[in-house]
């Protein structure tokens, strides 16, 4: 049985990876800086920061690859539709021929990226209200789908 304490502690660390939202790297930041102040004075506390920090971690580098899927075949994309005309002077720019049948299955990819980043980014939300009303009760709570960086 936890202490009330450790309790609070524990919804802290798991609520201040919402401070990401006002700062940026604050998912990172704040979770990191609040666990190692508190990791020694109990185990409770200890599990539920690296959890927080692992699921921040996995989160990081599911973003970044979809990212770097969706970016590159969108600027791609972009840049072919894109003629540089003759007057040099005007450093004029026109999109000639991008037409809706000339996207191609990977722009379709790149969107299912941006959809998938989305779900990702609105799952982390809730995820987290979720993860901090269940430690405020004294559960134990594993983030799904994390990658165990912090063991």
């Amino acid at each position: 049985m936890e202490t009330k304490d450790n309790k609070n502690k524990a919804t802290l660390l798991h609520l201040s990876a919402l401070s990401q939202y006002v700062f940026p790297f604050g998912n990172f930041i704040f979770p990191l800086i609040l666990w190692s102040s508190m990791k020694e004075k109990a185990t409770y506390i200890d599990q539920q920061g690296k959890q927080v920090l692992n699921f921040q971690l996995s989160l990081f580098i599911y973003s970044l690859i979809l990212v770097l899927i969706a970016v590159p075949i969108f600027i791609a994309t972009v840049v072919n539709g894109i003629s540089i005309s003759d007057s040099i002077n005007l450093n004029h720019f026109e999109i000639n021929s991008f037409h809706l049948e000339n996207v191609s299955g990977l722009v379709l990819i790149a969107l299912f990226a941006v959809f998938l980043f989305f779900t990702i980014k609105i799952a982390e939300f809730f995820l987290i209200i979720y993860a901090a009303v269940k430690t405020a009760n004294g559960d134990d709570f594993k983030y799904p789908l994390t990658i165990h960086f912090i063991k």
